[in-house]
């Protein structure tokens, strides 16, 4: 049963990695592990269950190949949707965790994830504002040159803007050639 205070039984034993492995087993000694006291078993916890009660799953979540069920107890404030659930859940479902396409995988996910709520906030009734929520227009009054000055990123600086005002230039030039394409096409 996985999740519980049980630790799994090893694939070897102790003599047999010894044998194995040179230095295997240097911690054994209670005295060199700093954890020891943690370990003690039998010690009253106050807990009244031997594994947790289940958190309900009311929407699928994302779960690691290498656990047979979710842990008992799991984050539900950001549902997986859109485009990033889906990387996410293929992520999830097809790579173990100790693969780095499944971080890789994750970390595209987030960057689709702003993405997609970038595009959403321009339904809302409130927009993103780049500029304002960037902190551009603070730069002039606060010394923006002193301010930077003993930083260890000063060589990175120069992308800044690139990074901040880029991707929303990118997709005014994207959105203009496509209200362009269409009105040729109504035209045309």
């Amino acid at each position: 049963m996985p999740y519980t205070a049980d630790k799994p039984p090893l694939p070897e034993t102790p003599e047999q990695l010894r044998a194995r492995i040179p230095g295997w087993g240097a911690d054994l000694d209670p005295a060199d592990r700093p954890a020891v006291p943690r370990e003690v078993r039998g010690l009253d916890t106050g807990a009244h269950w031997e594994l947790p009660e289940q958190q309900p799953e009311h929407q699928p979540r994302e779960r690691s190949i290498e656990h047979a069920r979710l842990t008992p107890v799991f984050g539900t404030s950001v549902p997986l949707k859109g485009l990033s659930g889906v990387v996410r859940r293929y992520a999830y479902r097809r790579f173990s965790e100790a693969r780095a396409a499944h971080w890789l995988l994750l970390i595209a996910a987030d960057r689709v994830d702003a993405v997609e709520s970038h595009l959403a906030s321009f339904a809302t009734r409130r927009p993103d504002d780049p500029v304002t929520e960037s902190g551009v227009l603070a730069e002039p009054g606060l010394g923006p040159v002193r301010s930077r000055s003993g930083r260890t990123d000063v060589r990175h600086q120069v992308l800044d803007p690139v990074l901040v005002v880029g991707p929303w230039v990118l997709a005014g030039v994207v959105a203009y050639r496509l209200g362009r394409a269409v009105v040729r096409r109504v035209r045309g």
